[in-house]
C-alpha cells in the first residue's frame, strides 16, 4: 500500500481522550501491570491521516493572520467533487452546503427548525449515545423503532413499527443514521425508499447523519438519502463529515446539504443564534488537503485495511468464543458483539465482562449506553497487529474461564 496503516502510533501525551483519557468518567478502565492499552473504543482512528491535510495546515500557518474569513470557493469546490465522485450526487452547488460545528449541533439545529421542544423524535435502536445525550439535553423525548436480526443476522428496519410509532406519537421529525452506528449497516435503495415512503406518507422530516457514509467496506456503497427521489431530497437534512474519514475530530467542522430554500433559510438562522457556529480556518484547509487526490487513494486503501480488520475480527469471534454474537458490519469500524449468551453460561455480568478485557488492555465500550442490554462495542480502526494482540488476550484471559 502507498500509506501506512501498519505502525502503532504512540499517542500519549497527544490530546488523544482513546489514550489518555483511559479510567476517567465512564471511559474503559485502565489496564493492569504488565499490560499496554489498545484503545478500541472512542470512535477515532488509531492511523496517521493522509499528508495532505497536515500539509495544507502547515501551508495556511506560515502565513502569521488568522483574522476573520469567509469559506473559499476552492472549499466548496472540493465537497462538491467528493460528494459526485464518492457518493455519485448530482445538482450540487455551493448555496446548498453550510457549515456545522458539528453533525450533533447540525442534528439539534435541525430538529429546532422542523420541531417544538418536547416533541417525539424517532430514532433507530440500538442508538449512537451522541443522539440520545444531545436530543435529551434539548428537550426532545426520542422514541425508538427497535432494528432486528434477519434470518441472515443482518440488522434490520422494522417498518410497521415504525409506522404505528409515527402515527400513534403524532412524530414530524426523524433522525437516520445511515451508514448505521453501532450496528454498521450500509442501507440498501430499498429500505431507504421505504423508510422515506413513510415519511412522505405521515409529513415526516428527516435529519440524516451521514458522517460515516465514506467508511463503507469492500463490496457496499453508501447511497445517500437525498438522492432517493425528489420528494426525499426536498424533505431531509443530510449531515456529513472528513472528521470520521481522515480523523480530524479536533479540528472541528461538519457541512450539512439542504435543497429545500425553505429549510435552508431558516437552518442558517436556527445555526446563527449561538453566534458560536462558525468555521475555524484551519479546520477548512484540513478538508481541503483532505479532499484532495491523495485523499480519494488514502480512503480507498483504508477501506481495504478496515475490510480486512472486520474480517479477522468476525472471523475469530465464531471461531473461538462460543455464545458470543456478531452481525458483520456492512460499514464503519465498529462491532456491536452481543455477549448475552456467554454471561448466562458463565454466570458474569456485562460489567465484570468488560472489566476482564480492560484489565488485559482492550479497551472496549460499554453498549448498554447504546441500547444494546448485553453488548460491547469495539472499535477496530487499528493496525492489524494491534486487532490480533486484543483477540488473542481476549481468547486467552477473558472469554475461556
Amino acid at each position: 500500500m502507498k500509506y501506512d496503516f501498519v505502525s502503532i502510533m504512540d499517542r500519549r501525551g497527544k490530546d488523544a481522550i482513546a489514550v489518555d483519557g483511559l479510567g476517567i468518567g465512564t471511559a474503559p478502565g485502565r489496564p493492569r501491570e504488565g499490560f499496554d492499552a489498545i484503545p478500541m473504543w472512542v470512535a477515532d482512528m488509531n492511523f496517521p491521516t493522509v499528508p495532505t491535510v497536515s500539509e495544507a495546515i502547515t501551508e495556511r500557518a506560515k502565513h502569521p493572520a488568522f483574522g476573520y474569513f469567509s469559506p473559499t470557493e476552492e472549499y466548496f469546490h472540493s465537497i462538491i467533487r467528493w460528494q459526485e465522485i464518492r457518493n455519485e450526487v448530482t445538482g450540487l452547488s455551493a448555496e446548498n452546503i453550510g457549515y456545522e460545528n458539528g453533525v450533533l449541533g447540525g442534528v439539534i439545529s435541525a430538529l429546532n427548525v422542523f420541531c417544538s421542544r418536547g416533541d417525539k423524535i424517532l430514532l433507530h435502536s440500538p442508538t449512537y449515545i451522541g443522539f440520545t445525550n444531545s436530543l435529551t439535553n434539548n428537550g426532545y423525548h426520542i422514541i425508538h423503532s427497535p432494528l432486528y436480526l434477519d434470518e441472515h443476522h443482518i440488522w434490520r428496519m422494522d417498518f410497521a413499527d415504525m409506522e404505528q410509532k409515527i402515527a400513534e406519537n403524532q412524530i414530524h421529525a426523524a433522525v437516520l443514521c445511515s451508514p448505521h452506528n453501532p450496528c454498521g449497516r450500509v442501507w440498501e435503495r430499498w429500505e431507504l425508499e421505504q423508510f422515506m415512503e413513510l415519511c412522505r406518507k405521515y409529513n415526516v422530516y428527516v435529519v440524516s447523519d451521514e458522517i460515516w457514509s465514506d467508511l463503507t467496506l469492500e463490496g457496499y456503497r453508501h447511497l445517500p438519502t437525498q438522492m432517493i427521489n425528489e420528494d426525499a431530497r426536498q424533505r431531509t437534512v443530510a449531515l456529513y463529515a472528513p472528521s470520521k474519514t481522515f480523523n480530524l475530530a479536533g479540528l472541528v467542522g461538519s457541512y450539512h446539504i439542504i435543497y429545500n430554500p425553505w429549510i435552508l433559510d431558516r437552518i442558517k438562522k436556527e445555526s446563527s443564534l449561538s453566534h458560536y457556529n462558525s468555521m475555524n480556518v484551519l479546520s477548512m484547509h484540513a478538508l481541503i488537503g483532505a479532499y484532495r487526490p491523495e485523499g480519494y487513494e488514502w480512503a480507498d486503501e483504508l477501506r481495504q485495511v478496515l475490510t480486512q480488520n472486520v474480517n479477522y475480527a468476525c472471523r475469530y469471534i465464531e471461531e473461538h468464543f462460543d455464545g458470543v454474537r456478531v452481525s458483520k458490519p456492512q460499514g464503519t469500524y465498529m462491532l456491536f458483539i452481543d455477549c448475552t449468551e456467554w454471561c448466562q453460561k458463565h454466570g458474569k455480568s456485562i460489567s465484570e465482562l468488560l472489566k476482564a478485557g480492560w484489565d488485559v488492555g482492550v479497551a472496549w465500550q460499554d453498549g448498554r449506553a447504546f441500547h444494546g442490554p448485553c453488548h460491547i462495542r469495539m472499535n477496530l480502526a487499528l493496525p492489524l497487529s494491534r486487532v490480533q494482540e486484543a483477540f488473542s488476550r481476549l481468547d486467552q484471559y477473558v472469554f475461556h474461564l
